[in-house]
């Protein structure tokens, strides 16, 4: 039987949605919080934290599994230097999604702000 998939595409083929993670995970390491769209932020929380939960075991395979789902390494040696100690005791749930008010344009997106916890 042919099941829904859980996924949101966000009208982009799965290259182009691969790059759209990559790029937001790294903005939300380096920045620690960003604005974004609410399906946005909604798709990114599961990403971001497998990221954290390969940095708070620190071996060389999960630093190159980090390196290879976000592309900087100057993400990657915050993740694993600030943001994965940060947690190590903590065993998930390591972002949260606040809603934002509508923006005053003529679209009807829905904004929020995902941070680290």
């Amino acid at each position: 039987m042919a099941y829904t998939k859980k996924a949101r595409t966000f009208a982009r083929k799965a290259g182009p949605r691969q790059a759209l993670m990559k790029s937001l995970a790294r903005s939300l390491v380096l920045e620690e919080r960003i604005s974004t769209t609410e399906a946005k932020a909604k798709s990114l929380r599961p990403f971001v934290e497998r990221l954290v939960t390969y940095a708070k075991k620190d071996t060389l395979a999960s630093r190159r599994l980090t390196k290879s789902r976000l592309g900087d390494d100057e993400a990657v040696k915050k993740l694993f230097e600030s943001i994965g100690p940060r947690y190590a005791e903590r065993a998930g749930g390591y972002t949260r999604i606040v809603k934002r008010t509508l923006r005053g344009s003529n679209d009807a997106r829905k904004l929020a702000y995902i941070a680290f916890v």
